[in-house]
């Protein structure tokens, strides 16, 4: 048995596995099959038409299929009636020949197969639809008592599926339902009590059997409804005149449940699936029926009450929706309750479905089956229909549960895989294939395809891809001169890149670049980025008379790209046809308006990438003529009844009347808003201030606006009387530490009440004073108590009063008297260091009766001294970290390591901070140190490097030593052993001896202190192949380039001329006309194609030169825009001087690429 993996590489496997099956298999490679298409898992077919079991698969070579019925192999070669279609596992079975359906009632699964696994379909049970006839019976007449109850029982036949079921007469007319009569579950027809108008004698059920689009009819029910009168004269000539009911007529009743019997009762229902609970009630009156749920709330969205109330329907059902529910029948006489008890169970449903695994030989990955359910399923694993413990053994994969491990698979792992998840209550079945594959990356998406996109909104520009490893996606925009990350772009891991907010400077050419270990693609798009469709002037909302024009704008603006099309909508439809109705490109009149045009009208701009709109009504109406007719009526110390007539509508209802009050007392000439009435009102009763002088107006108010005030009322005028309220936001705090300023919100003139307004301020020491103190003031919203203590509760009140007394008695409001700063500095101040950058700082609380205020927290000041290292003594500014009232320790952040710091404690409230406490140093410990201030590659030469480099800024410590790692880099970017020394502390340069020549090293440099290393600094650089290549000149007749492109100039010329000798001692001769056309020796002659000779020239010729350092912009530039990326990768080696010349050399021959230095000046 293969040892169990550790959590971490479990998870590690998952989140393979998930990355992994995102990839789809192309079809033109090898796959197990899959099941694309299939029936479903119950079947019901027509009798009357050929039955067709679909099974529809995908795999590569393209699967074979076969059949099971009832579990056996299904032969369907020896059934002339079954055929299966070509390139499918389809089956048709013909039976238009009078063969019954039910002769293929069975359990079919389909079977997909290839050499690389078998997938298999669900178990598809047929069935035949079955819409049976009501058995013939003969009813008798119903005859009841009016006030009684009555059920028709509908009892339709059994058909599959189950028949829907509803009442009607023999008009086909559906029989009214209501409160009082409605329609069970079951299909029975209930009244709670009947009526006389319920006689009929064509009470129909009919039962409508969707599959087959039938409907059978129960036979007629006659009911007989008649009062006690009627009933007892009908039955006394059937029983020789003896009355058989009482004199006595139906009597009023509480409810008593039809439907469900007894007070409790139970159901199931599965997970996903509607619940329905019904209560139906008899009663007289009518019961109404209402639902509860005792164990919680009945779901509000998901809820719905039906068929009056009596049936409560919770659709897509949760666990969450389990519990006991009530329903509540009841009228005036009383009330009965019953309680369901609704238990929820769960088919299996995934919570994490097993999907396809890609691997390359040798990888690693996991396939996962996770499903719940009430009762919890049971998980069965197959491989290729067998049972996993029959199948084959395969040392790489191990069953774990719900998971399937492979590790370090090979070619002939390739398998389909079942996971079936069952319970009592169903199952599931899931095939997810392992396809073991070693394929270089291909881009699926179509090359130089073009997004367009709206300016600020997402673009998603796709690159499908697939390969075996899982390529690595990378990204590359227009001249490629670096990889795409960060803002604004987000890479998925389907490929596709997204740009949340495009812009204009997003659009351009997009490459992207899919690799593994096997191989590179690539793929080019091209965003175009567009300018949105925006509707800059939209129609306004119009109100016009009648018979007047009317004009809509609607001024557009577009990206000059794309075409737009406008046009208009009146009410969410189409433009009246009318020739009044003149639509343009930018605008819409509508001339002589009449009330039907009043509405509301759209302007809609589409071009093919977005659209927009905007709407305006128009009403056609005028404002309403004022009220008229104003009286007083009803006068009181208070109040008054004001009433008025409306004026003419104009067409537009009136929504409200605004009432106004001018007090000729205290605001001459000012209208205020007094109160509202509706619209449909034309009195209101209005209550008044004592001492002031009404007069009233009213305005009307419709769709268009306000009408013009109406004439003011007579005036009103109501008598002084004391003052209804005290002054509010009454409040007591202290500006100083030994005053208390009381302030409130006087009161305005209507609520003075009468002349000579006055506050009376009254105030006392909570707990200690007993007496209020008080004073009478005017005209004023403040008054300030001197000489209080510090910081001490008050207890405040502000009363009015004026000519006729005071106001009510006021409620009192604590306040404080002014705060002192903190007199006492916390105590037993001390300093944990925690690491180089953190300390803790630990204090005592201050004592209570020193914070003289509300302790608002503490502060901790401190500042960082000086460096511990010598040759650094930087002195840092001050600062400060604060903590809540309740804290006695703190730490303070990011501090510098190796050095002296300073603090002291101090305790504020709202005034201030207090004394500073003993002022506490403390030193923080080494830390690693920054990187180097440089690092650089001083003197390059065949076999040896010389390095350069000086000690970081932040030393945070005593440097101990410098490490210097290094190792080989490739032109294919593989990396060599990675050798390591160290350096004294005291050095600056190295030289490195007995390296190889025309090699690139990979430099890593950091410095050290007792607790380690710091970040590094890397280089590059190459050592030479001839020390000739050494040159301190940047002249350009001096640069190899220069002097390597002027030799092969002169190859050339030297080859030509050669040839050409050789063809004249051939002997070939040309007339003298084409000698003279020649300008040449006359002696040489022309030279065909098929004969130039050049030098040898291989593809390590068409190499580009290398770099030893990366430029500044990471990037290499290159001739062409359509060089291929793939090239440009491979081509990190190209080198240039430190003023930015070329060095290089042009090569005939191939071999390892050309030493290069840099010149150092």
């Amino acid at each position: 048995m293969m040892d169990r993996p550790s959590d971490g590489r479990l998870a590690l496997l998952l989140l393979l596995g998930h990355m992994i099956t995102a990839l789809e298999v192309p079809l033109d490679l090898p796959q197990p099959p899959t099941i694309t298409h299939q029936s479903p898992k119950e079947y019901i077919v027509d009798p009357r038409e050929n039955i067709v079991i679909h099974c529809e698969a995908k795999g590569k070579p393209h699967p074979s299929f076969s059949w099971t019925r009832n579990g056996t192999h299904f032969d369907i070669d020896k059934d002339p009636k079954v055929t299966m279609k070509p390139h499918s596992g389809t089956l048709v079975i013909d039976i238009s020949g009078g063969e019954k359906a039910d002769a293929y009632e069975a359990v079919y699964q389909c079977t997909a197969h290839n050499q690389l696994g078998s997938a298999l379909s669900n178990h598809i049970i047929i069935r035949q639809s079955r819409s049976p006839l009501w058995s013939k019976e003969k009813f008798s007449p119903i005859v009841a008592q009016e006030g009684q109850s009555l059920v028709l029982h509908c009892r339709p036949p059994a058909g599959l599926p189950p028949p829907i079921v509803f009442w009607m007469d023999n008009n086909f007319q559906r029989l009214p339902q209501s409160r009082r009569v409605s329609q069970g579950l079951n299909g029975d027809l209930y009244f709670s009590n009947v009526l006389l108008e319920d006689s009929r004698s064509n009470y129909i059920c009919y039962a409508r059997f969707p599959h087959t689009q039938t409907i059978q009819q129960k036979q007629p029910i006659a009911v007989h409804v008649i009062d006690l009168d009627s009933l007892n004269d009908t039955m006394a000539d059937y029983f020789n005149d003896t009355d058989l009911f009482s004199d006595k007529p139906v009597d009023e009743r509480a409810p008593v449940f039809l439907v469900p019997s007894g007070s409790l009762s139970s159901q199931m229902v599965l997970r996903g699936e509607v619940l329905e609970l019904e209560c139906i009630a008899d009663g007289l009156p009518t019961p109404a029926v209402s639902w509860t749920k005792l164990s919680g709330e009945i779901p509000g969205r998901r809820a719905s009450l039906m068929n009056f109330n009596k049936t409560l329907r919770i659709s897509d059902v949760s666990e969450a929706d389990a519990g006991e529910y009530r329903c509540a029948a009841g009228n005036r006489l009383g009330s009965v309750h019953h309680t369901i008890t609704v238990s929820v169970r769960a088919a299996p449903y995934w919570i994490s479905a097993p999907r396809n695994l890609v691997l390359a030989p040798l990888e690693t990955g996991v396939i996962t089956c996770r499903a719940r359910g009430h009762p919890k399923p049971h998980i069965r694993w197959s491989m290729n229909g067998l049972p996993i413990e029959d199948a084959p053994k395969d040392p790489s994969r191990k069953v774990e549960d719900d998971s399937i491990i492979f590790s370090e698979v090979q070619k002939g792992s390739s398998a389909v895989y079942q996971c079936n998840a069952s319970n009592q209550h169903g199952y599931l079945l899931a095939n997810a294939f392992v396809n073991v594959l070693a394929e270089p990356p291909r881009v699926l998406t179509a090359p130089n395809k073009v997004y367009q996109v709206i300016e600020n909104r997402p673009a998603l520009l796709e690159c499908l891809f697939f390969g075996s490893p899982v390529p690595a996606v990378t990204w590359f925009k227009d001249s490629r001169s670096g990889m795409l990350e960060g803002d604004p772009y987000v890479f998925h891991k389907n490929g596709t890149l997204e740009i949340h907010v495009s812009q204009a400077v997003n659009g351009g050419k997009y490459t992207c670049v899919a690799r593994n270990n096997l191989g590179i693609s690539e793929n080019h798009v091209y965003l175009e980025v567009k300018e949105p469709t925006r509707i800059l002037r939209p129609p306004e909302y119009r109100v016009v008379q009648r018979n007047r024009d009317v004009l809509f704008e609607c001024k557009v603006k577009h990206d000059p790209s794309l075409i737009p099309s406008t046009s208009w909508l009146k009410d969410g439809g189409e433009l009246p046809d009318d020739d009044r109705f003149r639509a343009h490109l930018d605008s819409l009149t509508i001339r002589g308006v009449t009330e039907s045009d009043a509405g509301t009208y759209t302007c809609v701009t589409n071009t093919s990438l977005d659209q927009d709109s905007a709407s305006a009504r128009l009403t056609v109406v005028g404002q309403p003529d004022a009220p008229t007719d104003l009286e007083l009526t009803d006068p009181g110390a208070r109040s008054v009844q004001l009433t008025w007539t409306p004026g003419h509508e104009h067409n537009s209802a009136t929504k409200k009347f605004l009432i106004q009050y001018e007090d000729g007392l205290h605001q001459s000439g000012v209208w205020l808003n007094l109160t509202e009435v509706p619209g449909t009102k034309t009195t209101a009763h209005l209550k008044l201030s004592p001492y002031a002088h009404y007069s009233f107006r009213v305005l009307a108010l419709n769709g268009v606006g306000y009408s013009r005030p109406s004439i003011p009322s007579r005036q009103y005028r109501t008598n002084p009387a004391a003052p209804d309220d005290n002054p509010s936001e009454v409040k007591g705090h202290g500006t100083e530490h030994n005053n208390l300023v009381i302030t409130w919100k006087p009161l305005t003139g209507l609520q003075a009440n009468g002349p000579g307004l006055q506050y009376t301020v009254l105030w006392r020491q909570q707990g200690v004073e007993k007496d209020w103190t008080s004073v009478s003031v005017a005209n004023v919203s403040k008054f300030v108590v001197s000489g209080t203590p510090t910081f001490v509760p008050y207890e405040v009140m502000v009363r009015a009063q004026n000519a006729y007394g005071p106001g009510p008695e006021p409620a009192a409001v604590i306040g404080h008297s002014g705060e002192d700063f903190p007199s006492a500095a916390p105590g037993l101040v001390a300093v944990v260091v925690l690491n180089s950058t953190l300390a803790e700082v630990h204090w005592e609380h201050v004592p209570a009766r020193s914070v003289r205020g509300r302790l608002q927290g503490y502060k901790v000041h401190y500042r960082r001294e000086r460096s511990l290292h010598r040759h650094n003594s930087h002195h840092g500014e001050q600062r400060s970290e604060s903590f809540g009232p309740n804290r006695t320790r703190g730490k303070l952040p990011d501090l510098h390591p190796f050095s002296v710091y300073s603090l002291h404690v101090t305790a504020f409230n709202s005034r201030g901070e207090g004394p500073a406490s003993t002022t506490q140093r403390y030193e923080t410990p080494e830390g690693v140190p920054g990187v180097p201030s440089f690092f650089r590659v001083s003197a390059s030469d065949l076999d040896s490097l010389t390095l350069e480099w000086a000690p970081p800024h932040e030393r945070n410590g005593r440097l101990t030593g410098y490490t210097l790692r290094y190792q080989t880099v490739n032109s294919s970017h593989d990396v060599g052993l990675l050798d390591e020394m160290d350096l004294l502390s005291n050095q600056s340069s190295v030289t490195l001896h007995n390296l190889h020549h025309s090699t690139r090293y990979k430099f890593y440099f950091s410095a050290k202190t007792q607790q380690g290393s710091g970040p590094a600094l890397t280089e590059e650089a190459v050592t030479i192949l001839h020390r000739a290549m050494v040159s301190p000149q940047v002249d350009i007749a001096t640069q190899g380039w220069f002097i390597g492109l002027m030799s092969a100039i002169a190859l050339l010329i030297l080859i030509l001329l050669i040839v050409c000798f050789i063809k004249r001692n051939k002997g070939g001769k040309y007339p003298v006309k084409e000698k003279e056309d020649a300008h040449g020796d006359p002696e040489i002659q022309p030279m065909k194609e098929d004969d130039i000779t050049f030098g040898e020239y291989s593809e390590e010729d068409r190499k580009p030169l290398r770099v030893s350092r990366t430029p500044s912009s990471g990037t290499v530039p290159r001739d062409g825009s359509e060089d291929s990326l793939v090239e440009y990768a491979d081509s990190g080696d190209t080198q240039f001087n430190e003023d930015g010349s070329f060095i290089g050399q042009y090569s005939g021959r191939s071999g390892p690429p050309s030493p290069v230095i840099n010149s150092l000046v």
